[in-house]
């Protein structure tokens, strides 16, 4: 039997609009497959994860208090982050994680939150808290050399910079900043996006791409995941598909 570990980061704090169904959707598909799941959680005060060891970290959204916390406590760990990016395990960031693994984050009183550095983009929220990037978004992206819609939700203040690589280009919504074209970042074993929902729940093709480079990376052979019934799945996505984008 197959395995996969997951490493799911600050649970506790960082867990806005129900993040933490992305590892519920992730362990759900895989187990459908008869592939088995470890998922290990780390807050502060745990023992230091050996990041390198994982197939996926997952760290979900949080607010800027949240943000300098977790800061504070995430930099005595940058070089192992970075190595285990580098070994191309694979990472899903959402929102304040996604910010915190660029160069810093600046809040609206102008205090600077030290990034990992891990990438060179970075982050600054606007002075007026009242304006925000907030409601539905949908993202054309390419899989696998195919372009698949993603559908999410963003509620972010922080205005994003210097993203050379992008999760996809927006269709409906905001994106890194006001009125952007692009969202997130993205590498091969890296996505960093704004997208709250919880975001895999919403999009199955997205799941499976990150289960089906993970089984890849791991047991170094060609993967076909056994396909599963995605049509209720399916029509939703096409409502809301519709709704959103009908008058685009």
């Amino acid at each position: 039997m197959k395995e996969i570990k997951i490493l799911y980061l600050y649970p506790d704090i960082l867990d806005l609009y129900g993040d933490i169904g992305n590892i519920k959707v992730l362990k759900y598909r895989m187990e459908k497959r008869g592939i088995s799941v470890i998922v290990d959680t780390y807050s502060i005060g745990d023992k230091a994860p050996d990041f390198s060891s994982y197939d996926i970290v997952f760290s979900g959204g949080g607010a800027d208090n949240e943000q300098k916390i977790l800061s504070e406590d995430l930099v005595q760990y940058k070089d192992k982050i970075k190595e285990a990016v580098n070994k191309e395990v694979f990472f899903l960031l959402i929102c304040g994680s996604y910010q915190l693994f660029g160069k810093y984050y600046k809040g609206v009183d102008g205090e600077i939150i030290p990034g990992l550095e891990v990438f060179d983009y970075y982050t600054e929220a606007i002075e007026d808290r009242s304006k925000r990037c907030i409601g539905n978004i949908v993202l054309e992206i390419e899989i696998d050399g195919e372009k698949t819609k993603i559908i999410g939700f963003e509620n972010h203040g922080g205005q994003t910079f210097d993203t050379k690589e992008n999760f996809g280009s927006v269709l409906f919504g905001n994106g890194n900043k006001f009125g952007d074209s692009k969202e997130g970042f993205r590498i091969n074993n890296v996505i960093g996006t704004y997208l709250h929902g919880p975001l895999l729940s919403k999009n199955p093709k997205l799941t499976d791409y990150i289960i089906k480079y993970s089984l890849e990376r791991k047991y170094g052979e060609e993967v076909n995941l056994e396909p599963l019934n995605d049509e209720f799945e399916e029509k939703c996505r096409e409502q809301l598909l519709s709704r959103f984008l009908e008058n685009k």
